[in-house]
């Protein structure tokens, strides 16, 4: 599957960032807009209660299924948003270093966020996603 997304840096902005300032599409795609994947799993429960990273492995593999339900991988990912609910760095640093596993060399824009509560009981972590692929035609 070839993606239609073209990361982009700026070499006159650090490199010090380990992810893409930016990403372009060319046109005609398809997009997809993810809601925030949750820790949860397929009965509905958080997991990995007060485990940051168990949390984040969790809210990347449910992304990664839904991706795959339509066709896409995260190398289709154009941005991302990663809620983290926590007031301490350290904590957000560990959910993001297991978003840039799952992301690899795919260094899509992201961005990460503090917050004081995320919507389910015991839930720290949720990752919201753009994707595109290619536009297939029909016949």
């Amino acid at each position: 599957m070839s993606s239609a997304v073209r990361l982009i840096r700026n070499h006159r902005l650090t490199k010090a960032v380990d992810y893409a300032y930016a990403a372009a599409v060319d046109v005609p795609v398809r997009s997809l807009w993810l809601a925030g994947a949750c820790p949860l799993d397929a009965e509905g429960r958080t997991v990995a209660v007060g485990d940051y990273a168990g949390q984040a492995h969790q809210a990347m593999r449910n992304l990664v299924t839904v991706l795959e339900d339509e066709g896409a991988a995260l190398t289709d990912v154009v941005r991302t948003t990663v809620y983290v609910a926590s007031s301490r760095q350290s904590d957000l640093v560990a959910v993001w270093d297991v978003h840039r596993e799952y992301f690899g060399e795919h260094d899509v824009p992201s961005t990460l966020l503090g917050v004081s509560v995320l919507g389910y009981h015991d839930q720290l972590v949720e990752v919201e996603a753009v994707a595109v692929l290619p536009r297939v035609e029909a016949g």
